[in-house]
């Protein structure tokens, strides 16, 4: 089972409770807030308050965040937003509404690919 800490950034309620259920089913530990260290970051680029692409910013501004795994879940599914995303120094990006299956094959890979960086 999968053993790792991922914090959620989403401001819908339902979205964020759907994330913590299927991600916590999944084995993984899940926060929403940035008290403590994480292996990934699921980031809304629409949050109202700060939005993703300035929690981002933040993310890579902080020493012990720099190199934190951020994932940005959009609902804009254009190529061009995701391009966006990952220019903007995200490490992968989902659309929603996504598929439960896709969204934890792509964490799995990502966390994946962070382990083998960090051997």
């Amino acid at each position: 089972m999968p053993s790792a800490h991922i914090l959620i950034a989403e401001d819908y309620d339902d979205n964020r409770e759907l994330l913590r259920v299927t991600l916590e089913a999944a084995g993984y530990s899940v926060r929403e807030t940035r008290a403590g260290s994480f292996d990934l970051a699921l980031i809304d680029l629409s949050m109202p308050v700060l939005d993703g692409w300035d929690a981002l910013r933040e993310l890579r501004a902080d020493e012990r965040t720099r190199t934190l795994t951020c994932v940005a879940i959009t609902a804009h599914a254009a190529v061009p937003d995701g391009r966006a995303a990952l220019a903007a120094g995200f490490d992968a990006y989902i659309s929603k509404p996504f598929h439960t299956a896709e969204l934890l094959q792509l964490i799995a890979r990502l966390l994946a690919e962070r382990r083998s960086m960090q051997t």
